[in-house]
């Protein structure tokens, strides 16, 4: 085990290997095509294939293939393999060098929240997807949670479609606006508890650090905006990204025990990127 947990050091060693397994633990759990991933790192093909080659060959990612395509997904496994040997052989187990490392005993239950939760939902633009689930998560649970949205190129205001299905759904849509995700960099911004991407564009992209220790997921689903057809095939574009956002959302505010640090609570949030599109709007 010992050689095989080095092998990995060595392979995560190269700027670009190291790139490509952090896109693809941030797109977790999906499965990723190759295609996406030389696109969103400007990789050659041929490169690309070599980097997938290496991390597969140390068991960090494994692949599948869906049609003539083949995708790949990080094995969260093989990095828990190498934070265990870091920290509990290395470093023998010594809590001050890896603070919170290990939230809670196994034995114990995290604290109730005390205060509001803070949640930031991001995707490129800042004016469909995004847009929709702050409006959603607002409304079902407005005295559990701030909710935040932000994008990494944002628009100049939310999609009128957009602005549209939330008045159908009767949500308050006053106050939406299309923010930069760098305003919630700057001094003085809250501190998120949970960060969830929502369109596959942005999980690809490096951000800056969060500061603590915020709970991500990863809950893309395909960008309305793009819908082509009449206003009709449009507008329903935008009512089932609704539905797919309100239906991941209630299951998330219908998890038993969401507080940070919560056994198994990552767990859930991956699993609710699964949930299916349910039209609604």
């Amino acid at each position: 085990m010992e050689k095989l947990i080095l092998d990995r050091l060595t392979t995560l060693g190269h700027p670009n290997r190291m790139a490509l397994f952090r896109l693809l633990m941030r797109r977790y759990p999906q499965a990723v095509p190759a295609g996406e991933l030389g696109q969103a790192l400007g990789l050659k093909a041929s490169t690309l294939s070599v980097y997938l080659s290496a991390l597969a060959g140390v068991g960090l990612i494994d692949k599948s293939r869906h049609g003539t395509s083949l995708h790949y997904r990080v094995v969260p496994e093989a990095a828990r393999e190498i934070i265990d040997y870091l920290f509990f052989d290395c470093c023998r187990g010594r809590p001050q060098l890896c603070a919170g490392f290990e939230p809670f005993p196994a034995s114990e239950h995290p604290p109730e929240p005390t205060r509001k939760l803070n949640i930031i939902f991001i995707c490129t633009g800042n004016s469909a997807r995004s847009i929709m689930a702050e409006a959603i998560l607002r409304d079902l649970a407005p005295e559990r949670f701030n909710v935040y949205s932000a994008g990494t190129r944002p628009a100049t205001a939310p999609h009128p479609l957009a602005l549209d299905t939330l008045k159908r759904n009767r949500h308050d849509i006053s106050g939406l606006r299309s923010e930069n995700l760098d305003e919630f960099h700057q001094p003085g911004a809250p501190q998120m508890d949970f960060i969830f991407t929502v369109c596959d564009a942005a999980a690809n992209e490096e951000c800056a650090i969060w500061p603590g220790r915020p709970i991500s997921g990863h809950w893309g689903i395909p960008d309305p905006a793009s819908a082509i057809g009449n206003e009709a095939e449009k507008a329903l574009a935008f009512a089932r990204a609704y539905g797919q956002m309100r239906a991941r959302i209630e299951a998330f505010t219908a998890l038993p025990e969401i507080a940070p640090g919560a056994p198994e609570l990552q767990n859930s949030i991956d699993e609710i990127s699964t949930i299916p599109t349910k039209a609604k709007g």
